[in-house]
């Protein structure tokens, strides 16, 4: 099974992109995980991003802040798909960031998840890659079953409260 590779900007992006490795290990989607910054040690996160497919990675995600140059810096250096975590900081609250990740030129997308969309980032890698692997297909189709579960369960306790 391909990698899926985790960048962020500063390792105090951590705490958001703890909940995307948690989710990939609950599908036991192996990770790599590193911090380059797409402006301090741009030699560095260019060569990871150009090195990727080689190294088994089927999906790049990127986390930064502020100016969030990240996700534009790897996907400029690779064809592999990268999805960008706009991370949420003290000067606007993460708009800064979403709107750097979302904006980017023709020809070099990114997906771009919510600000602070850590979850939603690996599940989205998850799909990527589930596209070939039927198992881990399965898997996504388990989680989305669970999760209706849960919502109609909470649906029927709440009809019982208030369809007396």
């Amino acid at each position: 099974m391909k990698k899926v590779g985790i960048v962020m900007g500063s390792d105090s992006d951590l705490p958001v992109v703890q909940k995307a490795i948690d989710t990939l290990r609950q599908f036991e989607v192996p990770v790599e995980v590193h911090v380059f910054s797409a402006h301090r040690t741009p030699k560095e996160a260019g060569e990871f991003a150009r090195n990727a497919r080689a190294n088994g990675i089927g999906v790049i995600v990127a986390a930064a802040g502020k100016a969030a140059h990240l996700a534009g810096a790897l996907a400029a250096n690779t064809t592999l798909p990268v999805i960008g975590i706009p991370v949420k900081s003290s000067n606007l609250d993460g708009i800064d960031a979403l709107l750097s990740t979302v904006q980017m030129p023709s020809g070099i997308p990114v997906a771009t998840v919510a600000i602070d969309g850590a979850v939603n980032a690996a599940l989205l890698s998850i799909q990527m890659l589930a596209i070939e692997d039927a198992a881990l297909a399965e898997k996504l189709q388990a989680k989305r079953d669970a999760d209706a579960r849960k919502v109609l369960e909470k649906n029927a306790a709440i009809e019982a409260q208030f369809h007396n």
